[in-house]
């Protein structure tokens, strides 16, 4: 089976900054693949090139057949790339729905005309749509909240939302940008749970950008390893965690 995603010779700079420097490395269908390094070693920026927000100086982005370099920003989402933000970003005086059906913009196939003469495909359009989120929302644990706004909600519940809003978008590759960030230990073995379900019952490619180690060794299928923008492995987890050069990156001295 092809995979999924080919990251081919990625070069990225800022000034005379090496962010990305050949960047090489494939992540297969249904498999949750890990990112790991330092901060500072390349892994936002990464992201940013895979949902176009930069654009990398050479190198090669291969997604399910077709060269994502070649494709404009706003059609990323369409094309089956989801993705959640380091920072939660939601629309805090709106309800849980509706910033989960803000997800499910891209599935629409309305116009300006349509939309604005209320066609009878744009209600059903818009009644199919409602019915997933609820359905989407039930999967993850939200369903009572539905009606919730966003702001009185905890953080750990938040990122749960963005994760919601990602989904929506019924992506074939789901980004998650550190989604462990700030949470409880608890909320991190729920989060651990709740990835390796959507995964299974979504049949969801997931990369996965994390510094907790734990989460990331015990769920990813194969482990990518930055540092200084460089990949300085990659592999099964267990292969990687005992890379001297990744022992390295992390405490400072030789395994």
């Amino acid at each position: 089976m092809s995979p999924l995603l080919t990251v081919k010779g990625l070069l990225v700079r800022f000034g005379g900054i090496v962010a990305l420097d050949d960047v090489t490395f494939e992540v297969q269908r249904g498999h949750i693949c890990g990112i790991i390094g330092p901060n500072g070693s390349g892994k936002t920026t990464l992201f940013n090139c895979l949902s176009r927000l930069y654009q990398p100086a050479s190198g090669e982005i291969i997604f399910d057949g077709h060269a994502l370099l070649r494709i404009p920003g706003h059609r990323i989402a369409r094309l089956g790339i989801g993705r959640t933000f380091q920072n939660v970003a939601l629309f805090r005086t709106l309800t849980v729905r509706d910033n989960v059906l803000v997800g499910a913009h891209s599935r629409r196939h309305g116009s300006f005309i349509s939309d604005a003469l209320r066609l009878p495909r744009v209600a059903r359009d818009e009644r199919r749509a409602g019915e997933q989120v609820i359905e989407l929302l039930d999967l993850i644990g939200l369903g009572r909240m539905a009606g919730t706004i966003v702001s009185d909600l905890t953080f750990g519940i938040q990122k749960r939302v963005e994760l919601a809003r990602a989904l929506a978008a019924q992506p074939k590759l789901l980004l998650l940008d550190e989604p462990a960030a700030g949470l409880s230990h608890e909320e991190v073995e729920e989060l651990a749970t709740l990835i390796v379900s959507l995964r299974d019952r979504l049949r969801t490619t997931i990369l996965l950008v994390e510094h907790h180690m734990n989460l990331v060794m015990r769920i990813s299928d194969q482990v990518v390893a930055l540092n200084f923008g460089r990949v300085i492995d990659r592999g099964p987890p267990a292969q990687v965690q005992r890379h001297p050069e990744v022992i390295r990156a992390y405490l400072g001295s030789a395994a």
